[in-house]
């Protein structure tokens, strides 16, 4: 990858961020962090810790066509699940489908401009864990913000919430920016799923996609988040996630990465109710000139907490893929169990991966450990399968799709790995992936259920 010089300065002038905020009718709280993200845009760098600086691979990057303000025709979609929220966004604006019965049983819904009209408390708890940029793309996602919601879930609903997202990219250009605040009250159970994916028309430059969501887990709450990553390999993302946990409280974030040119995500998670458990599991897939950039913080602050982090990455052509994971364990946090595990599988001599894990402990009474490594496909296996009669990309492609599953496994839907094969496959095979009308490549019924190593990992029912 041909390193270039970015003109940062001729991707979002000043103007033009005051622009859309006049249009969504910014409240002066967030048009102050709009005009401030803004500026802070110009200032950042792209990576603003020095010692990750040479591992970025956010090259040839050039957002200056990008239109947070561009308009059209609604984008298709199938039918929406019975009983399931379903959240649409795309260049027409945001759609909202919540079954009457659910609005009855508490769920509370408030899209942006509702939040925006009405501000006072409302605004603040949309705003919170808003904390200041500290990079460019983040700052960038910021002041382009021109969808969002705020959903909250009451305490002791019985029935498991389900909520499917779509993001669909479908002019040139365009530029979605969302940031989502979620609480889950006490003992009730959520599953959302965030899916992204790019239109039949495509865009010569490139399209930007910026997604936030700020959890916030009550006592004895449940949730999943799955995320699918697959737009055209023109678009530009940025991820970042954050949640806090309360007693007793368990959450399993699911990120998988098939397309996009160049993608970062930042999750966050403060595990601060004791007995509270965290699972962060990411893949990717990458080939041609896509690039992957992700970080996980683990930070344990209450008593018997429990988190793990598995990353697993494919690259092939001159993919690039680096994920580093951090393990801060307060002194407060006796009886903490927590793991890293990042690993990355080469298949050409052109890619490269970086994985970088860390544990900053600062309690004795604790258990963390790290695991590691990048390397080429293992020979002897492709060998073994060729000896079997199997060609050899056959045999390659076999253990690469075997070396994710082992993320897929440990998540807490039945069937994960199955259900991403055909996004999975259309990717290692080139082909294209685009939502078109009659070709919606959606996630099926998901059902959260328990895995070999976490049995009790249960929803009591299937999300649809």
């Amino acid at each position: 990858m041909a390193a270039a010089v970015p003109r940062f300065d001729e991707w979002l002038p000043l103007e033009r961020a005051e622009r859309l905020g006049r249009a969504l009718s910014d409240p002066p709280e967030f048009a102050r962090l709009r005009r401030e993200a803004q500026e802070r845009f110009r200032s950042l760098p792209i990576e603003p810790n020095p010692l990750y600086r040479g591992y970025g691979y956010f090259t040839d990057v050039d957002l200056a066509r990008i239109d947070p303000e561009a308009t059209g025709a609604p984008a298709p979609v199938p039918p929406a699940r019975p009983g399931s929220i379903r959240i649409v966004h795309d260049v027409a604006g945001t759609r909202a489908e919540i079954p009457e019965a659910l609005v009855a049983a508490g769920i509370r819904f408030y899209p942006l401009t509702e939040i925006w009209r009405r501000g006072g408390e409302l605004l603040t708890s949309f705003l919170r864990g808003n904390d200041p940029p500290v990079d460019k793309l983040h700052a960038l996602a910021t002041a382009t913000l021109n969808r969002g919601y705020r959903l909250e879930i009451p305490d002791g609903l019985a029935a498991p919430v389900r909520l499917q997202e779509l993001s669909i990219l479908s002019v040139p250009n365009e530029a979605l920016s969302l940031r989502r605040s979620i609480r889950v009250g006490r003992g009730a159970q959520f599953l959302g799923t965030e899916e992204v994916f790019a239109g039949p028309t495509g865009s010569e430059t490139a399209r930007w996609y910026a997604s936030g969501i700020d959890l916030d887990l009550a006592d004895g709450a449940k949730a999943v988040v799955l995320g699918v990553h697959a737009p055209d390999l023109k678009t530009v993302s940025v991820y970042r996630r954050t949640a806090t946990t309360g007693a007793g409280a368990r959450l399993a974030w699911i990120w998988n990465g098939l397309g996009g040119f160049r993608t970062k995500v930042r999750n966050h998670t403060d595990l601060l109710g004791n007995g509270s458990n965290v699972d962060d599991l990411q893949t990717f897939y990458g080939r041609g000139e896509q690039a992957y950039d992700s970080a996980v913080d683990l930070t344990h602050v209450g008593l018997d907490t429990n988190a793990r982090s598995i990353t697993r990455g494919v690259f092939d052509d001159r993919a690039r893929g680096m994920s580093r994971g951090l393990v801060r364990i307060e002194a407060s946090a006796r009886k903490t169990i927590s793991y890293i595990s990042e690993h990355a599988m080469l298949l050409s001599k052109g890619a490269r991966s970086d994985t970088i894990p860390i544990l900053e402990i600062l309690c004795r009474d604790v258990k963390a450990t790290h695991s590691t490594s990048v390397a080429p496909v293992d020979p002897e296996k492709v060998f073994y399968l060729e000896s079997r009669g199997m060609p050899r990309d056959d045999a390659i492609r076999m253990i690469g799709e075997g070396f994710l599953a082992y993320v897929h496994e440990r998540a807490p839907v039945a069937g994960l790995r199955e259900l991403l094969y055909p996004t999975l496959a259309t990717r290692w095979e080139g082909r294209d992936l685009s939502w078109a009308p009659g070709r919606f490549p959606t996630l099926p019924e998901l059902d959260v259920t328990g895995t070999e190593t976490a049995p009790e990992w249960r929803f009591d029912t299937k999300l649809g």
